[in-house]
């Protein structure tokens, strides 16, 4: 167990020259895929979301999608009514990327982003900003050993955790005491990390009773910080192959995950690619006809 003392300070974000990014999304930013929309954002506008919504009070829901999630969807449709109420939603996968590609949609590589691909900057501005940080989810002792290594390196943060072991029911009297807990410490940003789809479910059933934050759903992000799970290196992560060595790592219990829920989806990738031919065959008929107006185009509620 590592020495606070002797942990090596944060690096310091604000020296560093940063690509710019854009503080308003476009609507074509927000497409469908699969049947779901999604959000294509960088981490930086990710964190510039939670800045703002931290800023203005706003009780604000940061989702995210990937094969995974858009397989336990037909397994659990009522976690639809997560996704509808995320003000943004993050695409969690490179070969979702690579799909939105061949739909001729407006992506790019750094459009794949995840807890791993932002929380440096993420904890550099808590502890700037002095935030008090709630996590719910992983084991009895996950969450205390990841607030121990996280106060080392960002002690103007107050973080507060509570296990993801306990009676998730509406009613259960463990359910209200995790709420009550919640609701006492008044977090700006709350991570809910228990799995999919208990964590979106769980966020769906209390998000009435919790306080004005900023709620991300963020899968085993404490378990990372607490050492007790070692993250893919982000190259592998960029490359579309950070599957792989989560697979070797614990094949039994992912092993159906990443080589059979993919193929469950053929049939939205096949609409998708059939309506994205239809599309791109209109496009062209109608610069054919007038070279100067390009063709109108529906988008859903976009930001």
């Amino acid at each position: 167990m590592a020495d606070p003392s002797r942990v090596p300070k944060a690096h310091e974000r604000r020296t560093t020259p940063r690509a710019t990014y854009r503080k308003r999304r476009r609507r074509r930013e927000r497409v469908h895929m699969f049947g779901q929309l999604v959000d294509l954002v960088k981490p930086e506008e990710v964190l510039h979301h939670v800045q703002d919504a931290v800023a203005e009070g706003r009780k604000s829901v940061v989702a995210n999608h990937n094969l995974h999630s858009l397989y336990l969807l037909q397994k659990h449709p009522e976690m639809r009514a997560f996704y509808d109420m995320a003000e943004l939603i993050e695409v969690d996968s490179t070969p979702m990327i690579w799909f939105s590609r061949a739909l001729g949609l407006h992506s790019r590589g750094f459009h794949r982003c995840t807890y791993l691909d932002w929380r440096d900057h993420f904890w550099s501005v808590a502890n700037r900003k002095a935030w008090r940080i709630m996590a719910v989810g992983g084991a009895p002792g996950v969450g205390e050993e990841a607030a121990r290594r996280l106060g080392a390196r960002y002690p103007k943060t107050e973080i507060r955790t509570r296990h993801g072991f306990f009676d998730a029911r509406a009613g259960s009297a463990d359910n209200a005491e995790v709420v009550a807990e919640i609701q006492a410490f008044q977090p700006h940003v709350l991570f809910v990390g228990m799995g999919m789809p208990r964590q979106e479910l769980w966020t769906l059933a209390v998000f009435d009773a919790l306080p004005d934050c900023v709620i991300l759903s963020v899968g085993a992000a404490f378990d990372y910080e607490a050492g007790t799970q070692n993250p893919a290196p982000r190259w592998m992560g960029r490359a579309g192959i950070e599957w792989a060595y989560r697979l070797a790592q614990n094949p039994r219990r992912l092993f159906h995950r990443y080589c059979i829920e993919p193929w469950t989806l053929a049939p939205l990738a096949i609409r998708d690619l059939r309506a994205a031919r239809r599309r791109m065959s209109g496009k062209t008929a109608a610069r054919g006809a007038d070279f100067g107006a390009p063709p109108t185009r529906n988008f859903p509620h976009g930001t």
